[in-house]
């Protein structure tokens, strides 16, 4: 909606000429400020566009605007978008930032996470939850629209608060598989956390995901079966160029002409993904290559069982090495 559009809705909601006077001039000189802001405007805003105290008031009698949160209004009396929500949030604990899972995925339902400086008190805002962050302007977009955290140093705050490693291997390969973000900004971003819970932990997960882990399953794969039970080294997203383009392995054993494919449900459910897997599949047979494709429950349930089993079809291809026992083999 355009500053001019907007004025005239606000106009014709006031019912009073006095009403109508004060959203029309209110509109007129924060039609640029209200569009930035999806709607949503500060009595900071509207006071230093003019307005007195008794026209606030006169235009939420109104209903030409409505109280969000203290000292924040809304031009409508509806359902808040999410859009609007968020810039009410940050509008009303200003100086402050989106971060956490409303900056992961804007699009929720859930209660809008912002940070502020670590030494400020907030009093508490409905449907918004409040983050004290250390030196905020290291790690601050001030100007973006609204102003949010760096999506970097927002993973690895979120990885702060990660209720166990797997969850912090999903956050971390995520945000590695974003072309905005990537490996090196979070290696920076950890730089500046120096007090970060499990940070070894992170580094090394960083490390693995540089070389190839590109999924919670891959990470899974490469410590819990391949590491953990000495199996040979192997190479991870392996181009592979074939009649229907460009296609990557998740992992290849090239000298025993063996691939393991990591299918997590997600991405492999639909017709066309299970016919492109038997596609690849044919095409690995077709050239003397074992295809083996495990999932969850062969990585993460069972990946003694599944080093063990990996150990006889190497060894049937020509390996001579030997597995080893980890701490919970049987």
């Amino acid at each position: 909606m355009t500053p001019e559009e907007l004025a005239r809705r606000n106009a014709a909601r006031a019912s009073e000429p006095e009403a109508r006077e004060a959203a029309d001039f209110a509109a007129r000189q924060l039609g640029d400020v209200m569009f930035r802001q999806h709607g949503v405007v500060t009595l900071a805003q509207l006071r230093e566009a003019g307005l007195a105290k008794h026209d606030v008031e006169r235009l939420v009698r109104y209903r030409a605007l409505r109280r969000v949160h203290r000292q924040v209004y809304v031009d409508h009396t509806g359902e808040l978008t999410v859009d609007q929500r968020i810039w009410a949030a940050v509008l009303a604990a200003a100086p402050a930032v989106v971060c956490g899972p409303t900056l992961l995925s804007p699009c929720t339902d859930g209660p809008v996470h912002v940070a502020v400086e670590a030494a400020r008190h907030v009093a508490p805002l409905d449907g918004v939850v409040v983050h004290r962050v250390r030196n905020l302007r290291a790690v601050a977009q001030w100007k973006a629209e609204p102003p949010r955290m760096r999506r970097e140093d927002n993973v690895i705050a979120m990885i702060d608060a990660a209720v166990d490693e797997l969850a912090v291997v999903r956050l971390l390969t995520d945000a590695a598989r974003d072309l905005a973000i990537g490996v090196e900004r979070l290696r920076e971003a950890l730089g500046r956390r120096t007090n970060l819970r499990r940070r070894t932990f992170v580094a090394a997960v960083l490390d693995d995901v540089a070389q190839g882990a590109q999924s919670v399953l891959e990470w899974g794969y490469l410590n819990r079966v391949e590491r953990a039970h000495g199996l040979p080294a192997a190479s991870r997203q392996v181009l592979r160029r074939t009649a229907g383009g460009k296609q990557y392995r998740d992992i290849e054993y090239t000298a025993f002409a063996l691939v393991v494919e990591l299918d997590g449900r997600l991405g492999h459910d639909s017709w066309e993904a299970e016919n492109r897997d038997a596609d690849r599949d044919l095409d690995d047979v077709a050239t003397g290559k074992l295809t083996v494709r495990l999932r969850w429950r062969q990585v993460f349930g069972t990946p003694c069982q599944t080093a063990a089993r990996l150990e006889r079809v190497l060894h049937a291809r020509g390996w001579t090495g030997a597995t080893r026992r980890c701490p919970d083999c049987p």
